[in-house]
């Protein structure tokens, strides 16, 4: 079956009980969990009196961040970011006028913009634009943005391999909806596609982020050498892809679509990530380091985590199967996973969440 799925598809838009806005507190806490690093890091290497900065007393300060969905997690980072570069502004020039900020809101064209603009938060202290369109291209002039910003978007492919989708390639993914690392052919094909499209993504931003700017990126990922198997979310997802085995036997869906359906994401090491970037060759690493997210020391909630799960993929699975499919599978999974609590919990191994912060080099 021909690969259609590409990123397109956008969290659930809204802010109702099923709305992503309301099932992203995992997200949330990644914010909170990031700011000492993402502030000490605009202290340490953001700098003004280089190509970052305007020759005017008063410039504009332009943010972007890459992946917004529809909030509120987005509009607590910007807050903390521009906290963050006024701590830094003032420090540095005590007499200089105040600073304007810009921020722009970027994600897919399927977004909830509508939802993301009616709750900017009143008491912003920015201009306020929305992006859409895929962030592994170019989406602004060169050399405007002053701080990138991505978080929990970049282990989102383009597009699922070809070759896993592909019944008659050694990479086809039959029986599973995921990398899960257990088969190199797969796992071939994912890492490929995975660095592809990083590599596109480095490029776009080397030509929008000025010589010096920053770039914080807070993505999810493994621990060196551990398989995604091996992992409480990789054994979740396992489970959702068994449960749609399940109803293709019983006739409530389409086998042939279970079998072409895959996860367009993929969870790369520290080790991976760095290599992509020095390759690259337009960025500097200023750090990086993994997240001691709170959330990865309790007990997973199923019920909590199907619903945040719907809240991600209820669009993909929309797209995939059509609307009246995707909904019997949102019944019938909850059903299907009520007795694998301990196998979930039983995990050896949880995925571990990156944080990088780039600088962009001058050339």
């Amino acid at each position: 079956m021909e690969n259609e799925e590409s990123k397109t598809w956008a969290m659930a838009g809204g802010d109702g009980p099923r709305s992503y806005a309301q099932n992203s507190s995992y997200q949330r806490g990644l914010v909170d969990v990031a700011n000492e690093s993402m502030s000490e890091g605009i202290k340490d290497k953001l700098e003004f009196n280089n190509p970052c900065s305007d020759s005017s007393n008063i410039f504009t300060f332009r943010i972007a961040d890459f992946g917004c969905s529809v909030g509120p997690n987005t509009f607590v980072a910007v807050e903390k970011i521009i906290e963050a570069v006024e701590q830094k502004h003032r420090a540095q020039f005590r007499s200089s006028p105040p600073m304007e900020f810009q921020v722009f809101f970027n994600d897919v064209t399927a977004n909830d913009f509508n939802t993301l603009f009616k709750t900017l938060p009143a008491s912003k202290k920015y201009f306020a634009a929305g992006v859409p369109g895929t962030f592994y291209g170019r989406l602004f002039p060169k050399s405007t943005l002053h701080l990138a910003y991505s978080s929990y978007s970049l282990h989102w492919l383009s597009r699922v391999p070809d070759e896993v989708v592909d019944s008659k390639s050694p990479a086809w993914n039959k029986g599973s909806i995921q990398c899960s690392g257990t088969a190199k052919e797969v796992a071939k094909a994912y890492s490929t596609q995975f660095k592809r499209d990083m590599d596109n993504f480095l490029k776009a931003r080397a030509e929008e982020i000025i010589g010096g700017g920053l770039m914080v990126i807070m993505i999810g990922g493994l621990p060196d050498g551990i398989l995604m198997a091996q992992t409480s979310a990789g054994i979740f997802n396992e489970l959702f892809g068994s449960c749609l085995v399940d109803m293709a036997k019983k006739g409530l869906v389409s086998e042939e679509k279970v079998d072409s359906f895959n996860l367009p994401a993929y969870y790369s090491s520290a080790k991976e990530l760095e290599d992509i970037i020095k390759n690259n060759g337009h960025f500097c690493i200023e750090r990086m380091s993994t997240l001691d997210h709170p959330m990865m020391k309790m007990k997973v909630d199923v019920r909590i985590a199907i619903s945040h799960f719907r809240a991600v993929f209820q669009g993909l699975l929309e797209k995939h199967f059509g609307k009246d499919d995707a909904d019997r599978i949102f019944q019938h999974f909850p059903k299907f996973a009520e007795n694998y609590d301990s196998v979930i919990n039983g995990a050896t191994h949880r995925h571990v969440d990156h944080f990088i912060l780039l600088k962009r080099n001058i050339n």
